[in-house]
């Protein structure tokens, strides 16, 4: 009996006593601020993928445009979401868009 009983609380203490562990997914290339900040127009691609990593997606149609794309979920909701898209000419950064609109 002392052993049933003692089974009982420990499998009540594990059952209530432990939360569900919700995932965090994260997917794409992590661009800080930091990163954003040194990105400048007249980069090379070298030093861009130095910086940056490769883009997630080269497309063949348009081989002058990079684009890196980040987002974070958490407990089945994307909490983050960034989209940056860089344009080159020849092997030099031209133009940088940001998901926010903003445009260098």
């Amino acid at each position: 009996m002392q052993k049933l009983l003692i089974s009982i609380i420990f499998c009540a203490t594990f059952v209530f006593g432990c939360s569900p562990h919700k995932l965090e997914i994260q997917q794409g290339n992590i661009i800080t601020e930091e990163m954003l900040a040194q990105l400048k127009p007249g980069m090379t691609t070298s030093q861009v993928r130095f910086l940056l990593g490769s883009p997630q997606l080269l497309d063949p149609f348009h081989k002058n445009r990079w684009d890196y794309i980040h987002s974070l979920g958490q407990s089945g909701k994307q909490v983050e979401y960034r989209h940056l898209i860089l344009y080159f000419d020849g092997d030099t950064l031209s133009r940088i868009e940001r998901d926010n609109g903003d445009e260098s």
